[in-house]
């Protein structure tokens, strides 16, 4: 038996040699793990006593890949790529594809990114049932780089893997036999018995012995290849993804081992870009989220939740309750008559049927996912619900008298939450004994990005142009076509709370009155910033710039009441640095643990795009003395809106980061 450091090998009686990855939780990838691989390797090949070698995991788990941190370690080093592992050639190609001795993968559980890619280095592949495969790296802001782009389409073809590396999905073992990427499927008392025997046979010629890079029936005919690319490249327009797919694209014309040298290429210049270094960030934030000081740190562990009630049917309403099912969570929907709870729950099918037209989920799926919703008008049947979401109107009296009524049919440790937008937890509460269970879950934007843009437009700044801007950037709708979606009701409703909570840094503006003045309620009614035909894409009104007009000539904020001339950078900066400020502002009232707490929220709250790390993370990227000189010349000019907050003028003062690190 040999072991060095989170590798063992041993060498069975049957001339099989054992090679298996220690390192928990999954086995990740390490430096030093990959470099005892190949002495592993090596010294199997010169063993005269082995006549093939079995690849295995520790603990039924395969491998999850290359330990997230050795790509962190780069970038914390300014970007040296020297501390990137040579495996693709020095290990799968050199030791365990074209090594004197076959290998055999026996996988159980998962085998990810490049676990998978050593996988599909071996001559075969043996898996337990239900074991996880795929490569996720572009979620990462990367491409696989141990030869995930040359040895998959080689396996399951052009389209399939494709498909696999465009979506970062896994796939199962089962799906993986279908392919051609799995050999066979054992349990997991057999696994290593069959790796064993398939492994000698191949050495005795009973199995073939494959070498996936030189495969090339799979690929089909070139043409045929090149148009599946193509038709990709126009689905997948961000440059990543597009590199990928220039890689693969590399392989089918040049050949596997040329794919390999682009790929090594490519992968270590996207290590060093700024996508990865933010989809890495966001990566990380994501796990540090889930460590709360006081509650991760002295054992509690989560109750898990079952069942959850969703009281209020509308847009938000219906929404957070496909949200729950989606996830398999069953869902009673509460509303106030037949009339809202038969619309309330057309609008939760809607979605899932929209789910299902943008191929995320089939028929039958939907009909599972659909079976979890039940609807109802009575309270009572919230009784046995794990926790309660209130999704209604922005209505203090009305939110209150919710959280009394079924403070009396829930249980004592049912968790009570609002999806407010404005209104203080303490308020809806204040009419309950259980204030000390009730938590916001709010799923929408921060306030000052939907203020922003309509003091734009009251300065004279195109709407449209605005809503362009901001879509180019990343976001997946502008904001005031996002405003006609989410209503002006709830806007206006919002804004009238925060006038009244924080009337120093308050924009008011009388635009969306002004809208709803002329019959427009947004895409409720068909008419708003933009017009809403079913079945066509919603087309820009310009008719509306007379009412822009209006709104400017009341407002009379614009220097000499003429529009002021501004960059689309400009533009950008002056909707998201007030967010910034705000973020600021939630960090200094000790309300989230960390800024990179802000960033998930951010993400995933108002989708900010991803790839920027999330907007403290873009902040610092920017640098707050740049941000605070911008805020303080616009709050000169333009008033308290634009008001630096004390936490950032002290970080800019001090050239400090704003702190979007986990």
């Amino acid at each position: 038996m040999t072991k060095k450091g989170s590798i063992n090998m041993e060498i069975g009686n049957d001339g099989v040699a054992v090679i298996t990855m220690i390192n928990p939780p999954v086995n990740a990838l390490t430096l030093s793990a990959i470099e005892d691989l190949k002495r592993c390797y090596q010294e199997a090949i010169d063993c005269d006593n082995v006549k093939a070698i079995v690849l295995s995991g520790a603990d039924g788990r395969f491998c999850g890949g290359l330990d997230i941190s050795v790509v962190e370690n780069v970038h914390k080093h300014a970007g040296d790529i020297s501390l990137l592992p040579d495996a693709s050639i020095g290990l799968v190609v050199n030791k365990i594809e074209n090594g004197k001795k076959p290998s055999v993968a026996a996988i159980q559980g998962f085998a990810l990114g490049g676990g998978l890619e050593l996988a599909m280095g071996c001559s075969a592949r043996i898996a337990t049932p239900k074991s996880d495969l795929g490569l996720p790296e572009l979620k990462l802001g990367v491409i696989p780089g141990c030869g995930g782009t040359q040895r998959l389409p080689r396996l399951v073809g052009t389209s399939k893997a494709v498909d696999m590396l465009m979506s970062s999905k896994t796939i199962t073992s089962e799906e993986g036999k279908e392919l051609g990427l799995i050999d066979a499927i054992v349990s997991s008392e057999e696994l290593l018995t069959v790796a064993r025997c398939w492994a000698l046979d191949i050495v005795e010629g009973r199995q073939p012995n494959c070498n996936s890079l030189q495969q090339t029936d799979k690929l089909g005919p070139k043409d045929e290849s090149l148009e599946i690319l193509k038709s990709a490249r126009q689905r997948h327009t961000v440059p990543h993804y597009r590199a990928c797919l220039d890689v693969i694209e590399e392989g089918i014309v040049s050949g596997g081992y040329s794919g390999l040298l682009k790929e090594d290429k490519v992968f270590k210049e996207l290590v060093l870009s700024n996508t990865a270094k933010g989809l890495l960030h966001v990566f990380l934030s994501e796990r540090a989220t889930s460590k709360v000081p006081g509650v991760t740190d002295i054992g509690l562990n989560p109750r898990r939740i079952e069942k959850v009630a969703v009281v209020g049917g509308g847009l938000m309403g219906s929404g957070i309750a496909t949200a729950l099912v989606i996830s398999n969570i069953n869902v009673v929907l509460k509303e106030i008559n037949h009339e809202y709870l038969s619309k309330a729950l057309k609008s939760v099918e809607a979605n899932l049927q929209g789910f299902v037209t943008r191929g995320k989920l089939n028929q039958d799926k939907m009909k599972k996912t659909l079976s979890l919703l039940k609807g109802t008008l009575d309270y009572e049947d919230l009784k046995d619900a794990d926790m309660v979401i209130e999704a209604v109107n922005e209505n203090v009296s009305l939110k209150q008298s919710i959280f009394e009524d079924i403070e009396k049919v829930c249980t004592s440790e049912c968790i009570f939450a609002s999806n407010t937008s404005t209104i203080s937890l303490d308020v809806i509460g204040k009419r309950t004994s259980s204030q000390d269970r009730i938590l916001g879950i709010h799923l929408f934007s921060f306030f000052p990005y939907m203020q922003g843009p309509d003091l734009l437009a009251n300065l004279g700044v195109d709407i449209f142009r605005i809503d362009r801007v901001i879509t180019e950037f990343g976001m997946r709708l502008g904001p005031f076509q996002l405003q006609d979606l989410s209503g002006y009701g709830i806007f206006l409703a919002g804004v009238k709370e925060f006038v009244a909570a924080f009337p120093d840094r308050a924009f008011q503006s009388p635009l969306v009155q002004l809208m709803v003045e002329n019959g427009r309620e947004g895409k409720k009614n068909g008419k708003g910033y933009y017009t809403y035909n079913k079945g066509s894409k919603p087309e820009a009104d310009h008719s509306v710039i007379q009412i822009v007009e209006e709104s400017m000539r009341l407002t009379n904020i614009a220097p000499a009441g003429k529009p002021i001339s501004v960059t689309d950078e400009e533009i950008l900066e002056m909707i998201f640095f007030p967010v910034v400020n705000e973020a600021c502002r939630v960090i200094e009232e000790g309300i989230v643990v960390r800024a990179s707490d802000i960033d998930i929220a951010s993400v995933h709250g108002f989708k900010f795009p991803s790839e920027t790390g999330g907007i403290m993370f873009w902040a610092d990227t920017i640098g707050c003395e740049y941000i605070y000189s911008k805020l303080k010349s616009w709050y000169e000019a333009y008033g308290d809106f634009f008001k630096p907050s004390t936490f950032l003028e002290q970080k800019a003062a001090k050239g400090l980061l704003l702190g979007g690190s986990c």
